[in-house]
């Protein structure tokens, strides 16, 4: 018979994962513009500076001057043109502009339009979060049915783990649908 240690150890994995994919999906709404300045827009690029690649968040600190506007300070002055030329290329939709110092980014407005493709994307995103979250679940399953296939498991315990599996996934589906609601909220706010 198998332990209620192995059940418990596919549920805890299965948390996990589920946990580290509504933290990714989260992040990648964090990535999704909203007319008003964020540095996580900029923070995850990486630039190319003392001849290796680094996270703009080591290199530089952000501050929000005023609500569409993302200042840019390097630490060191002589990373301003990696930082500029890695946000070129960073096809942002923003152009840069620097006073040699600092760099500064300027968010315009949204359009309607371009709020409504905003939320497409972010609704795509919160999909395939969930699609994760059902795959990591799929995969649960198959462990503890190749758990029953061998006969070391009872038919009680199967339907049990199954059931935490589904509330699990239930959970952590809402948690992301909070997520994406308030994601769409802050996009169509004008």
């Amino acid at each position: 018979m198998v332990s209620e240690e192995l059940l418990q150890i596919i549920l805890d994995e299965a948390k996990e994962k589920m946990l580290e994919s509504v933290t990714h999906v989260r992040r990648e709404f964090g990535t999704v513009r909203t007319g008003r300045a964020s540095s996580s827009i900029v923070e995850r690029l990486t630039v190319e500076a003392y001849g290796v690649e680094m996270p703009m968040q080591e290199l530089a600190s952000f501050s929000v001057p005023e609500a569409r506007q993302l200042l840019i300070t390097p630490h060191d002055q002589g990373n301003v043109e990696a930082i500029e030329r890695c946000l070129n290329q960073a096809d942002l939709g923003l152009t840069p502009s620097t006073d040699g110092r600092t760099i500064r980014l300027v968010f315009p407005e949204l359009t309607q339009e371009r709020r409504q493709d905003l939320v497409r994307m972010v609704n795509g995103m919160a999909e395939e979060g969930k699609n994760r979250l059902r795959g990591i679940r799929r995969n649960s399953r198959k462990d503890l049915d190749d758990l029953a296939s061998n006969g070391g498991i009872s038919e009680d315990n199967v339907k049990w783990l199954s059931s935490e599996l589904d509330d699990l996934t239930h959970t952590n589906e809402s948690e992301i649908e909070k997520s994406r609601s308030s994601k769409e909220e802050e996009l169509l706010d004008v």
